[in-house]
C-alpha cells in the first residue's frame, strides 16, 4: 500500500515537472484514492456499529440495575412494593424514570407485578421488576425485553 502511493507521487511528480498545463489528477489516480477511501470505509463502519450497539447494551444494563434496585429498595423501605415506576420518582428513589436506549422513550418500560410478597413484613404486592419495551434481540441473542 504504502508502495503505491509512493508510485503515485513519483508520477506525480514527474507529471508536473513537465508541464504547467497539465496540472491535476488522471482518473486513475483519483480511482485508487477512491478505492482505498472505500475499503477503510467498508472496514470501519461495521465495527462503528457494533460499538454503539454494545454501549446501549451497557446502558439498558445498567438502568436495569438501578431500577431494581430501587424497587427492592422502596419495597424494603415501606413495607409495600410500588405500584408503578412513578412512585419511584415520587418517593425519591430515583432522579427521573430513565430512557430506554433501546425505544429511545422512558414510557416503554415494562413492568412486571406478582402477587405473592417478597418479605415477611411486605404488606401490599406491586410491581417486582423491569424490564426494556423493545422487541430487538440482543447480541447475547436474548430478547431486550427478557433481559
Amino acid at each position: 500500500m504504502v508502495t503505491l502511493l509512493n508510485l503515485i507521487r513519483k508520477h506525480t511528480l514527474r507529471r508536473r515537472s513537465t508541464s504547467a498545463a497539465q496540472a491535476g489528477f488522471t482518473l486513475v489516480e483519483l480511482m485508487i484514492v477512491m478505492l482505498i477511501i472505500g475499503v477503510l470505509a467498508a472496514i470501519a463502519i461495521p465495527s462503528y456499529i457494533a460499538s454503539i450497539r454494545s454501549a446501549r447494551e451497557a446502558v439498558l444494563k445498567e438502568d436495569l440495575h438501578v431500577m431494581r434496585n430501587a424497587i427492592d429498595s422502596y419495597t424494603m423501605d415501606k413495607g409495600k412494593a410500588p405500584q408503578s415506576l412513578d412512585d419511584l420518582v415520587q418517593a425519591g428513589y430515583l432522579k427521573s424514570i430513565p430512557v430506554d436506549p433501546m425505544t429511545h422513550s422512558s414510557d416503554t418500560w415494562v413492568t412486571a407485578t406478582d402477587d405473592s410478597l417478597e418479605s415477611v413484613d411486605q404488606s401490599e404486592p406491586g410491581v417486582n421488576d423491569v424490564h426494556s419495551g423493545s422487541e430487538q434481540t440482543g447480541s447475547d441473542g436474548q430478547p431486550y425485553s427478557g433481559w
